[in-house]
């Protein structure tokens, strides 16, 4: 066991699959990733191929192993973080999916929301999940899933198949299929579990027909979830089925988190009142409230941040759906771009958007609007839009969207705002960065390491192998760049003004006949 000197951090995300290979200082030593095909059935549904899931993980995870030059052996800990209300259903008994996982972007299920709040379910899921009736949560998805194909109900209540979100998914990958299990962020995610019990709720799961068989063990973040072990299948399962992850057998997969709350852990907000913001394929805000579950009126979330050395922890969580994929869209849908990075050169070669707002409300708006309905809108076009216009409206988009989930939390917290801590890919912007600050007007603190998602993964294992302790983490985190608002007061509220009047033009634009189609 001296050998083992590692931490492996899993990190599988909505576009792709990261591992980092994390020193014994908590330092990054080598990185890999493999890109997740996306798969888009219909308008507005969206889903991953879970053998895809796990096949993109064992080839970043083998990438990050060999560019580290150590040998499996030598790591003596897994931990994971995950795109979080991502469902997932797979056979007890094989391992195998029974279909596609439905991903958290997907609005399949806004029809059953609606029917969920006009039958006055809202409130008590509200008061006990801390979150808001919506298709972005895994309990709908789970329902969608056993109503649309009549044969899985019936195995489900008899216990053939398993539920998970895609953290449960790789773990039972992992161990072999011995261990079906997740950690209390993730459960906190699915509509299904009380966050004051922390525990599966039994009212809840009857009001969204989510058999409770299903459900996995729910065990602290920091932890032993069980050890890496060979594949364990149903006989006569095809060989090849299940590829192998290529490390030995015994190493304990020691933490869990979804991937915000293991970006705040990552970022060493583990004090309340600290709070960061996750620029990825959406923008996610979290304030640590410390041990007090804070409710929400104005359209926030009230998540479990973790549980660590007996100690829970809840978050206050604004979720912004469209984030970094209004960049990809600029590549893929519009081809105005070849990479993401362009972006920052093309936003500041104008010296404003020329009254131009892109709302990327593609998928609907999240927090704090919660608007399935809301659809994507481009408001200011002129003839002399420029490609580099809608670049700089694409950035500034995210900024302003964080704006309004940011200036919620202070209202409802009490806590204003002193500074942002910033990470995830888009961060490495230094256009959005201090657009950020300049629309806040708070400090924007960019980290040395901006991965912190998978940064806080492997602290969780770390803690939960009894590698490190949890109260060391603060001092491993190092300042890279400050950005300081720039912005007149003025010219922020104007410019802040548009955007609120932009939006109010995005939502509501399905018309009510075609909602439930």
């Amino acid at each position: 066991m001296s050998a083992r000197r590692f931490v492996l951090a899993l990190d599988q995300g909505t576009t792709g699959s990261t591992a980092l290979v994390i020193d014994p200082e908590g330092a990054v030593r080598a990185r890999g990733y493999a890109e997740l095909p996306q798969h888009y059935p219909q308008p507005g549904w969206v889903e991953h191929d879970p053998t895809q899931i796990w096949a993109t993980t064992v080839q970043a995870l083998g990438q990050a192993v060999a560019s580290a030059g150590i040998t499996p052996g030598e790591i003596a800990a897994v931990g994971i973080t995950n795109q979080r209300e991502t469902a997932v259903l797979w056979e007890r008994a094989s391992g195998r999916p029974v279909g596609n996982a439905i991903v958290w972007q997907c609005r399949r299920t806004a029809a059953l929301c609606d029917r969920l709040k006009a039958d006055g379910a809202e409130p008590e899921i509200r008061r006990k999940t801390g979150l808001v009736v919506d298709a972005y949560f895994s309990g709908t998805k789970i329902r969608w899933m056993l109503d649309h194909d009549p044969a899985l109900r019936p195995r489900a209540e008899r216990g053939e198949l398993c539920f998970g979100t895609v953290d449960s998914w790789l773990l039972w990958q992992l161990t072999g299929g011995a261990v079906h299990a997740t950690d209390p962020s993730n459960a906190s995610r699915t509509l299904c579990f009380d966050i004051h019990r922390r525990a599966w709720d039994e009212g809840l799961c009857r009001i969204l027909g989510v058999p409770m068989a299903l459900l996995p063990t729910v065990k602290p973040s920091a932890g032993v979830f069980g050890e890496t072990a060979a594949w364990r299948g149903a006989a006569g399962e095809p060989s090849g089925y299940r590829e192998a992850s290529g490390l030995p057998p015994g190493i304990p997969v020691a933490g869990i988190a979804g991937d915000q709350q293991a970006a705040l852990f990552g970022q060493a907000c583990v004090e309340p009142g600290m709070a960061k913001n996750t620029y990825g394929t959406g923008c996610f805000a979290l304030l640590n409230t410390g041990g007090r579950a804070v409710a929400s009126d104005e359209g926030l979330l009230t998540t479990v941040a973790w549980t660590v050395e007996g100690n829970t922890a809840y978050a206050l969580e604004g979720a912004v759906f469209i984030a970094g994929a209004a960049v990809q869209w600029l590549r893929d849908g519009l081809g105005i771009i070849k990479q993401a990075a362009e972006t920052q050169a093309l936003a500041e070669s104008v010296p404003d958007t020329g009254g131009v707002y892109l709302v990327p409300a593609f998928v609907g708006l999240g927090a704090p609007y919660w608007d399935p309905y809301a659809r994507g809108t481009l408001v200011g076009i002129t003839r002399g839009t420029s490609r580099a216009h809608l670049a700089r409206a694409a950035l500034e988009a995210i900024a302003y969207q964080s704006r309004d989930v940011l200036d919620t939390m202070n209202r409802e917290s009490g806590v204003p705002l002193a500074t942002l801590r910033v990470d995830g890919g888009a961060s490495a912007n230094d256009f959005l960065c201090q657009f950020q600050a300049d629309v806040l007007g708070v400090e924007v603190l960019r980290p040395s390491v901006t991965e912190t998602t998978g940064l806080g993964a492997a602290y969780l294992a770390g803690v939960g192998a009894g590698l490190w302790k949890s109260r060391e983490l603060a001092s491993r985190w190092k300042l890279e760049r400050k950005f300081t608002p720039m912005m007149p007061d003025g010219a922020r509220e104007a410019a802040y003004g548009g955007w609120r009047r932009a939006v109010e033009r995005s939502r509501g634009w399905i018309e009510p006949e075609r909602r439930n189609a």
